[in-house]
C-alpha cells in the first residue's frame, strides 16, 4: 500500500454565523476532529472578520487553521472598509482567502489585484488560498481552460518557486457554487484540475508545480465528496454550506480520509 496523501479540507462561512454561533461551531468541530491524524489532514475554517478574535481563542492549540475572507495588499493607509495584513497578523490568522468569485464578480476585483494580495499574504507569512473559476458564460464559450490559465498566470506573476510552493489554489466554477449552484461532473472537475496542474508545472517546474495543493469547491456534499477526492489531481475540498454544520462536516472529513 502506498503512502497516504495529505488532504486539504476547509470551509468559508461567508456572511453567516454571529460571533457566538461561530464559537459554538468551532468548538464542536474541534471536539469532533481531535482524534484525526495531523499528518494526513489540513483542516481550516474561514469565518467573518468580526468573529476572528473569538474564533482564534477557540481554535488556539487545535488542528483547525483559521482564515480571513479577504485582505488589502497595503499594510495601512486610506482604504476605508479594508483590512490590512497587520490587523490579521495581530488576530493570529493562518490563511488568507484571495480572489473568491464573489470578490471578483460582485466587487469587481481584477486578476492584477489578486496578484498584489497573494504577494502581500506571502510577505506577512500567511498561506494564500487563491480562488479561481470560470463563469457559466465562459464555460458555454468553451474557454474554461483559457480563463483558468489567465487567472493562475496573473495571480502567480512575479513569484519564485519557493514563494509559489506556499500558495494553495481552490478551483470553484462560478456556476457550481452558492444556493443555485449546479454540481459539476467528476469528468469536468478532473479535466479542469488536470489542466491547472499542467499550467503550474509549466510555470514552476515539476518539483514545485506538482506540489501546490489544488482544492475543488462547488456544491460539495456528503454524497459527492468521495468521488471528487478520488480524482488524481484533486488535493482537497473547499466546502460550502454542507460544512456549516460541524457534525456534517466531520462526516465528510472522515469519508474523505478513508479514501
Amino acid at each position: 500500500m502506498g503512502e497516504m496523501k495529505k488532504r486539504y479540507l476547509g470551509t468559508n462561512l461567508k456572511m453567516y454565523k454571529t460571533i457566538e454561533e461561530t464559537k459554538v461551531y468551532l468548538q464542536r468541530l474541534r471536539e469532533l476532529t481531535e482524534d484525526l491524524p495531523q499528518e494526513l489532514l489540513e483542516l481550516f475554517v474561514i469565518p467573518s472578520y468580526t468573529t476572528l478574535e473569538a474564533a482564534r481563542q477557540v481554535t488556539k492549540g487545535s488542528r483547525v487553521k483559521l482564515g480571513a475572507q479577504n485582505m488589502c495588499w497595503e499594510k495601512e493607509g486610506q482604504f476605508t472598509g479594508e483590512i490590512s495584513p497587520l490587523m490579521l497578523k495581530e488576530v493570529g490568522v493562518d490563511i488568507v482567502e484571495i480572489g473568491h468569485s464573489e470578490r471578483r464578480h460582485i466587487f469587481g476585483e481584477s486578476d492584477q489585484e489578486e496578484n498584489r494580495k497573494v504577494k502581500a499574504a506571502l510577505e506577512y507569512d500567511f498561506t494564500p488560498l487563491l480562488c479561481v473559476g470560470e463563469t457559466l458564460e465562459q464555460r458555454n464559450y468553451r474557454i474554461s481552460d483559457e480563463t483558468l490559465s489567465t487567472q493562475l498566470k496573473v495571480a502567480f506573476h512575479g513569484l519564485d518557486r519557493n514563494e509559489a510552493g506556499k500558495v494553495w489554489v481552490a478551483y470553484e466554477p462560478v456556476w457550481a457554487i452558492g444556493i443555485n449552484g449546479i454540481p459539476a461532473s467528476v469528468e469536468y472537475v478532473s479535466a479542469r484540475h488536470r489542466h491547472m496542474r499542467k499550467v503550474l508545472v509549466e510555470l514552476f517546474g515539476e518539483d514545485t508545480g506538482s506540489r501546490i495543493p489544488i482544492l475543488y469547491g462547488g456544491s460539495v456534499n456528503l454524497e459527492n465528496a468521495v468521488g471528487l477526492i478520488r480524482i488524481p489531481w484533486v488535493d482537497g475540498l473547499f466546502i460550502g454550506r454542507s460544512a456549516w454544520d460541524a457534525e456534517n462536516f466531520n462526516k465528510i472529513i472522515r469519508r474523505v480520509l478513508e479514501c
